[in-house]
């Protein structure tokens, strides 16, 4: 895994993340069977090497780079931002172009996929391909953002250890309705040491400020824009309904829909077997077109 620096909207430094040697040419990526690349965008509070053990089974095939997005792992975190879907995706439009993956499939998680479907419908010649990773399209509204307000505010930080951490996050914490090893193990990644303990790398205020651009509007009518195959996944005990993950393969013009058994909403890493098992073939079709 090899970082690359990526200047983002405003001028705002990125790190992105490749997780294997690419081609150095046209003619190298033909010997050796590369297919087009994969940009990898994570969710909220998440990064880069969430998407690691995906990564690795892309990078047999693919160029497969994973995008720390602003405020996230060890890209820029602006204290006056902006944290605007509009600097999220001008991001992510930035990094397609600086790291030459376009035409690209976008796959990306919860925010990372809001990013990638509004990014796939502004600019359709950029994107080969997308995968939605259990984020719904339809509004979340007030009562959302003042949840997570509260949920911040329980963390018991600074934690002592990292077992805490993973203790905390995958089985003491009041909003998991039954124990999730994958899920502390999750939160664990996105902590850093300091002389008091560990704590979050990114900056919780900026987390829900980020949140606070998309939780009251509906984004149906970018979804229904996205002109590329798009695959729709969803974990059967995640935060997209099956209703609604049906509806949205509807209103897309090549959608298609998959669910993963025994996964919540975070699916690629509560799941990757079963996760890779719905992608794979995606990919595959999307490439023989």
């Amino acid at each position: 895994m090899r970082r690359i620096d990526v200047t983002g909207a405003g001028g705002v430094r990125l790190a992105a993340w490749e997780f294997a040697d690419p081609p150095k040419d046209d003619k190298q990526r033909a010997e050796l069977g590369c297919e087009p690349g994969v940009l990898l965008l994570h969710g909220l509070m998440g990064r880069a090497s969430h998407w690691a053990g995906t990564a690795r089974w892309l990078a047999e095939r693919h160029r497969a780079v994973a995008l720390d997005q602003r405020g996230h792992g060890q890209s820029e975190k602006p204290a006056g931002g902006p944290f605007t879907r509009e600097a999220y995706v001008d991001d992510a439009e930035a990094a397609l172009v600086q790291l030459d993956l376009a035409p690209a499939v976008l796959i990306g998680h919860s925010m990372g996929a809001l990013t990638a479907w509004q990014l796939a419908a502004r600019r359709p010649d950029l994107v080969s391909g997308l995968v939605i990773c259990d984020m719904r399209a339809s509004a979340l509204g007030a009562a959302s953002q003042r949840e997570w307000s509260d949920w911040f505010e329980a963390w018991p930080v600074p934690f002592a250890t990292l077992a805490d951490v993973r203790k905390w996050f995958g089985e003491d914490d009041p909003w998991v309705e039954r124990p999730n090893p994958a899920r502390g193990s999750f939160y664990a990644e996105v902590m850093t040491e300091s002389e008091d303990g560990w704590g979050p790398v990114f900056d919780r205020d900026q987390m829900l400020n980020t949140r606070e651009t998309w939780v009251y509007d509906a984004h149906w009518e970018e979804l229904a824009q996205v002109q590329c195959p798009t695959l729709v996944v969803r974990g059967l005990d995640g935060e997209l309904g099956r209703a609604e993950a049906q509806e949205m393969v509807r209103v897309l013009p090549r959608g298609e829909y998959a669910e993963v058994p025994d996964a919540g909403h975070l699916v690629h890493y509560d799941q990757p077997e079963g996760w890779r098992a719905v992608v794979e073939p995606f990919l595959d079709g999307v490439l023989t077109g």
